[in-house]
C-alpha cells in the first residue's frame, strides 16, 4: 500500500495533471462483481461534523463502508479505493433496472452535513473531478446521480442544498426537461422517473420525494406539473 500522502492510484491514466488526490487507503472495498466497469457516479454527502471524521470512518473495518474520493470543504481531495475496485458506499437500491450499484459505479463523498451550503472551493474540485472520471470510463452526463436517486427514501444525500444546476450546466449531469406540456397526473410521472432510473421499489409520496430532492428541493405538498418538467421525456 502506499504511504499516506502519496498520489492515488488509479486504473486508468488520468487526463489531467490538475488533481492530485491524498492517498489514504480503506481497507473496505473488493473486486467488481461479473466484470462490470464503472458506468455511473455517485455523490453523497458525509452528515458528519468534519472531513476527517468522515475520513476515519471510511477507512475504519469495523465501519464496513468506504467511497473512492472525498472532497473536503476546503477542497482537499483524498482517494481512498482505486477506481478499479468495488468501494462500499451505495448499498441497495437500483438505477434503470440495474442493480449492485457498487459495482458498477464510483462513489464521491461530499463533506458536507447535509444542511449548510457546498463551498466553492468544494465543488471547483468535484467538477474538475467529475470531468476526469467520466473521461477515464466514458460515463455520460445522465449517468452522475444522488445517493436518494437509487435509494428513494432510504437516503436523501446529497441533499436539497446541492446544486445540481450548476452541474448540468457544465454536461457534468443529466439536463432537465424545459418543457411544460405534461398534465399533473400520477401515472404520467411514475413513468417518467421510471424512465429516468428510479426503478428502486417505492410508493407515490416517497418518489416524489427523491425525485424532488434531485431537481426541486423546495418542492412542497402534492404532486404539481413542475414535479414532473425536469424528468427526461
Amino acid at each position: 500500500m502506499p504511504a499516506a500522502g502519496t498520489p492515488a492510484y488509479s486504473a486508468v491514466p488520468s487526463t489531467t495533471e490538475s488533481l492530485t488526490p491524498i492517498w489514504r487507503p480503506s481497507p473496505n472495498f473488493g473486486e467488481r462483481k461479473g466484470g462490470l466497469k464503472p458506468s455511473l457516479v455517485v455523490l453523497h454527502y458525509t452528515a458528519m461534523d468534519s472531513a476527517q471524521a468522515a475520513l476515519d470512518r471510511l477507512c475504519d473495518s469495523a465501519c464496513e463502508v468506504s467511497a473512492h474520493y472525498l472532497i473536503g470543504r476546503d477542497g482537499s481531495l483524498w482517494q481512498m479505493v482505486s477506481e478499479d475496485r468495488r468501494a462500499w458506499h451505495a448499498g441497495a437500491g437500483e438505477w434503470h433496472g440495474q442493480t449492485d450499484i457498487n459495482s458498477r459505479s464510483i462513489g464521491v463523498e461530499l463533506d458536507n452535513t447535509g444542511f449548510h451550503p457546498f463551498s466553492e472551493p468544494q465543488l471547483s474540485v468535484l467538477e474538475t473531478l467529475l470531468g476526469q472520471i467520466m473521461r477515464r470510463w466514458s460515463i455520460l452526463p445522465e449517468q452522475v446521480i444522488g445517493h436518494s436517486d437509487m435509494a428513494p427514501g432510504r437516503k436523501s444525500d446529497p441533499g436539497p442544498r446541492f446544486p445540481w444546476q450548476r452541474l448540468e450546466h457544465s454536461k457534468l449531469a443529466g439536463r432537465r426537461c424545459q418543457e411544460n406540456s405534461h398534465k399533473n397526473q400520477v401515472q404520467t410521472f411514475r413513468a417518467l422517473a421510471r424512465s429516468a432510473g428510479y426503478t428502486a421499489e417505492a410508493d407515490d409520496d416517497t418518489l416524489l420525494a427523491a425525485v424532488r430532492l434531485r431537481y426541486r428541493p423546495w418542492g412542497k405538498g402534492p404532486l404539481v406539473p413542475a414535479d414532473l418538467e425536469p424528468l427526461p421525456k
